[in-house]
């Protein structure tokens, strides 16, 4: 993982900020897989806390339920025990390609995150195909940055920006 600042006239106009308008946009890219068959992925992205507690579902794509087991992470933290904020976050699956998603620093009752580090999580995974687990460790506190994970099996390079 790589950590980049934006920039120290960036940061400084960003440090007088309140974590309460904090900003995040998240950017990740579905690969293009060339198999027989091919079913688009099942994606988890959520944030947990420093205890590894799950503290905002920012996207689940999934089409049915039985495989939602496979996002096994996701499943553990959020999926087998919260199936109410599952159903209100549920969207359809996405072709491959580049899909951004801004979140804004709250959890999933609306709260503004106390400063602090947490993990993002993306998960992905595809009938007959992978698994794939990318992670990125922030702190949030008020200070801009640009945070880069490597690719995997079924999640090219991702990208998040905390503003």
């Amino acid at each position: 993982m790589k950590r980049i600042s934006i920039s120290l006239v960036s940061a400084a106009l960003f440090a007088f900020s309140p974590l309460q308008a904090t900003e995040a946009e998240i950017t990740l890219q579905i690969p293009e897989i060339e198999t027989a068959q091919y079913y688009r992925p099942y994606v988890a992205v959520w944030v947990e806390n420093a205890e590894q507690q799950s503290v905002k579902l920012i996207a689940l794509w999934r089409k049915e339920p039985d495989w939602l087991k496979d996002i096994r992470r996701f499943w553990r933290k959020i999926g087998r025990s919260e199936p109410a904020l599952v159903d209100a976050m549920t969207g359809a699956t996405r072709t491959p390609g580049k899909h951004r998603l801004t979140w804004d620093g709250k959890d999933d009752q609306g709260n503004a995150l106390a400063a602090g580090r947490y993990t993002l999580y993306v998960e992905a995974s595809r009938e007959q195909g992978g698994r794939s687990l990318q992670k990125i460790d922030f702190q949030l506190d008020g200070t801009p940055y640009l945070l880069i994970a490597a690719a995997a099996e079924e999640l090219d390079e991702l990208l998040f920006i905390i503003k």
